[in-house]
């Protein structure tokens, strides 16, 4: 089953869509399978990180943000060449276990969209594919 998502996204930033991602394995009713979370922009991206301490996310961004800043000899019109960057470094998808209708992540994980380019109202997908109930 396909399962369509929208957000409303900050300027740079990870917003949790954990439960998103939970609703929509449920709402399939696969129990055992897998779900892909998948990002249909180019400056945004998918990740799976700790869900814990919030300031890994600042954290997440500033560390992006020095590794791929703006730069004056970038020729992409928009202005966002550092965005499209990032976005490619990350990846546009994460593939996830289900088992006994749950995902299966890690005590301290959470599923992100992170947004490199906003603010801007985004969508992401989730494909839930498996045995059902």
């Amino acid at each position: 089953m396909l399962f369509n998502f929208q957000l409303s996204t900050p300027k740079e930033g990870l917003v949790d869509i954990t439960a998103e991602v939970t609703e929509a394995i449920s709402e399939s009713g696969v129990n055992e399978g897998i779900c892909v979370v998948f990002c249909p922009h180019t400056t945004a991206a998918i990740t799976i990180n700790e869900n814990a301490d919030p300031d890994v996310k600042t954290d997440f961004i500033a560390g992006f943000d020095k590794s791929f800043p703006e730069r004056a000899a970038f020729r992409h019109a928009e202005g966002n060449s550092d965005a499209h960057i990032k976005s490619s470094a990350v990846g546009a998808s994460e593939t996830i276990i289900v088992t006994a209708g749950r995902p299966l992540l890690g005590t301290w994980q959470g599923v992100y969209f992170c947004e490199f380019d906003g603010p801007r109202n985004r969508k992401f997908y989730v494909k839930v594919i498996g045995d059902w109930k």
